[in-house]
């Protein structure tokens, strides 16, 4: 089912076991080149939240204010009234990081399918970082730029071949556009 999804988590770094807070914050990538004491820092001001199973963290077309990363239990990435199941992630995982930069509505549903833990980072965290501690916002930043830029480049090798395809297709059956 894993590889039927359209979208996963190509950043998925390590296999997940029992991790501490401060091990799963070393597996997302905006948080990888972090010194154990900015992590320790970090730690103390990322927001706690569980939810129970079929609870709902945010919905498509909300308000987007910063992301999460999954401490343990599991959370669905669902699309349209639909629901379509895009991805299904687990502990160590993160999701809604595009939120850190941009005020826009979320594009798709986060819901927990069992008990869940999460830490929550969200726009107004980083933006005092950057005021507090410019070195350690900066790295955040830095990192989240190259991890956009990386999916951004996977959506266009992944558009590209979807061209190629329906032009091959329209030539084969004799359509025109």
């Amino acid at each position: 089912m894993a590889e039927d999804l359209f979208w996963s988590n190509i950043f998925r770094r390590v296999e997940k076991t029992e991790l501490s807070t401060r091990d799963v914050l070393k597996t997302v990538p905006i948080f990888s080149d972090l010194t154990k004491r900015e992590l320790k820092y970090l730690e103390r001001i990322l927001h706690k939240r569980t939810y129970r199973a079929d609870e709902v963290v945010f919905r498509e077309n909300e308000p987007g204010v910063g992301m999460y990363i999954i401490v343990s239990g599991k959370v669905n990435i669902l699309l349209g009234k639909e629901h379509k199941l895009l991805a299904l992630l687990s502990k160590g995982d993160f999701f809604g990081e595009m939120a850190l930069l941009l005020e826009s509505p979320r594009t798709a549903t986060a819901q927990a399918t069992e008990a869940t833990e999460l830490m929550g980072f969200f726009q107004p965290d980083l933006f005092h970082l950057l005021e507090t501690r410019p070195k350690t916002g900066n790295k955040i930043l830095h990192r989240l730029a190259q991890m956009l830029a990386e999916r951004l480049k996977q959506l266009n090798i992944e558009n590209r071949q979807l061209k190629l395809r329906l032009t091959q297709f329209t030539a084969e059956s004799g359509t025109t556009r």
